[in-house]
């Protein structure tokens, strides 16, 4: 299981900073409300801007602290439960807007693998 729990540490950092740096002006098949850009999204889920940078910092920071656990594993545990949460808000603000299920995939999935490392 240990393997497991660091390969969901690596993807979940890997798919943070994918769509938070990488893909953060660019539109995807998956951001809520076909929206462009992740302050298009933010503002379909009737979120602040002060939010997205706010919450977009937590995850970062988060996904580092998962890097960082495969190292240091004490990071783990709080690192998946922050995770964790913020997973189920993104889960909620799809379904708040009322996306289509594939749109919430990616959060899903995030969620998922955040909660197999808090169990583990």
């Amino acid at each position: 299981m240990l393997y497991i729990e660091k390969i969901a540490q690596v993807i979940i950092a890997m798919g943070i900073f994918n769509v938070w740096v990488l893909r953060f002006n660019k539109p995807t098949a998956y951001r809520g409300e076909g929206a462009a850009s992740m302050r298009e999204e933010f503002a379909a889920y009737g979120l602040p801007v002060w939010a997205m940078w706010l919450i977009g910092g937590i995850k970062i920071t988060l996904a580092v602290g998962l890097l960082v656990g495969l190292w240091f594993p004490a990071l783990v545990f709080p690192c998946g439960v922050g995770m964790t949460i913020l997973m189920l808000g993104a889960v909620a603000m799809h379904v708040k807007v009322h996306d289509r299920p594939i749109r919430a995939l990616p959060a899903l999935v995030m969620l998922v693998l955040s909660v197999l490392i808090v169990i583990y």
